[in-house]
């Protein structure tokens, strides 16, 4: 039996709470969050613009 695990993005006009409730309402369980740096290239630099949320989903049996 395997499970299919998907990881989903946090759109930026939803909290947390909202995007959690959208999964949930997808069939999914959360059982992981990370968090990965959203850069942009200025001259040299690379600036950091924002912070990408994203929760791995089970779905549920």
């Amino acid at each position: 039996m395997s499970t299919k695990k998907i990881w989903f993005d946090k759109q930026d006009d939803e909290t947390l709470e909202q995007c959690v409730e959208r999964i949930q309402g997808l069939g999914y369980s959360v059982v992981a969050r990370r968090e990965k740096p959203q850069f942009e290239q200025v001259g040299e630099e690379y600036i950091p613009i924002k912070q990408q949320t994203q929760f791995q989903g089970v779905k549920n049996s």
